[in-house]
């Protein structure tokens, strides 16, 4: 297993090394400045995942000549419900190999299969945003959704489909107020119920305070009120020139009020006046709800080709909630106390990766 001080090397002296402690610094100035790379690739998701979660992680890197060339951030997932992987980036969108050039690539592939080998799990997991394992198996299931930001809200505004643009205004006729230096406990309050009513477990309050903690003015959280009580609310993600609106979702009085349509034209023009030129919708399930919604606000889908590197399993991984096998589970969830969920959601949200 690779370690520290590993200096196996190619030909042309590329090595692959395991991220030491205080080396994060370094990661996350590769990263800054590789345009493949995302928010998911910082090296601070190494601690919440191990520390929040409780899942192992395996940060790999290559270095060349002193220089870090490529990055691999992975988590080794061990459920009894859920199996044993090794993905990157558990609870991340995106995740996957991102190099200077082939060589730190094709040598970061490798020392992940092999660990994924030596580890003996289901599958080896890469979630990246193009197709680069032309003959791996493929997962086609989910999509992501971008487009660049206009400087002026006006123009963006137009730029939103008419019905949709008509809901957007009925929230904003309707007296919706969006504030966006909302607190952690304004937010779970809000989320929790949304993916209850969704029948998905919710992760635990400590959770979202560590992601607030770490990532600073990078982690923002919007709450949308109405007549002073909270029916929306959304935690952004900022990095380089994008926002991610990731995790976010309303209480069910919200949907008459356009509380979801009104939230996300809000963070629009925050990210607008924060300087973000890309607005990044986040990733959906084809054919689902959250797929419509944001096919409907003008979005054009981009397939994500998430790559597997099959060990132990016989055929790519279904945990998807459109599984057909977790329909029962999911319409009992629905049917929880809140405070129940979310008392029992953190045990089973953090392999639901």
């Amino acid at each position: 297993m690779l370690d520290q001080a590993d200096d196996s090397r190619s030909a042309d002296t590329c090595a692959i090394k395991r991220l030491g402690i205080g080396e994060e610094t370094r990661w996350d100035a590769f990263a800054q400045n590789a345009p493949q790379a995302t928010f998911f690739h910082r090296a601070a998701w190494r601690n919440i995942i191990e520390q929040q979660l409780g899942h192992r992680c395996h940060y790999l890197y290559a270095e060349r000549d002193g220089v870090i060339t490529g990055v691999l951030p992975l988590a080794e997932i061990r459920s009894r419900l859920f199996g044993h992987s090794l993905i990157s980036t558990p609870l991340c969108v995106y995740g996957g190999i991102v190099a200077d050039d082939a060589e730190s690539e094709a040598q970061l592939t490798r020392a992940a299969t092999a660990l994924a080998d030596e580890l003996r799990v289901d599958y080896l997991e890469l979630r990246d945003r193009e197709l680069r394992h032309a003959d791996w198996p493929v997962k086609e299931l989910y999509v992501s959704f971008r487009k660049t930001i206009d400087p002026d809200h006006e123009t963006n505004m137009k730029a939103i489909p008419r019905k949709q643009r008509a809901m957007v205004r009925k929230g904003i006729t309707l007296g919706l107020e969006a504030r966006h230096d909302a607190t952690v406990a304004e937010f779970y309050r809000v989320y929790a119920e949304s993916v209850r009513n969704l029948g998905t477990p919710v992760l635990s309050r400590k959770y979202y305070l560590r992601l607030k903690e770490v990532f600073g003015d990078d982690c923002e959280i919007t709450v949308v009120t109405h007549q002073g009580q909270p029916v929306a609310a959304v935690m952004s993600l900022y990095y380089r020139d994008e926002v991610h609106p990731y995790y976010g979702g309303s209480v069910a009085r919200g949907r008459d009020l356009a509380a979801n349509d009104f939230m996300y034209w809000s963070v629009m023009q925050r990210a607008v006046d924060r300087g973000a030129r890309v607005f990044d919708f986040g990733r959906s399930k084809q054919g689902t709800g959250s797929y419509n919604f944001k096919k409907h606000w003008g979005f054009e889908p981009q397939p994500l080709p998430y790559a597997y590197h099959l060990v132990g399993a016989s055929e790519v991984p279904n945990l998807s909630p459109t599984n057909r096998k977790y329909s029962l589970f999911i319409k009992a969830w629905q049917r929880l106390p809140l405070p129940v969920s979310c008392a029992v959601g953190p045990w089973l949200a953090r392999d639901l990766v």
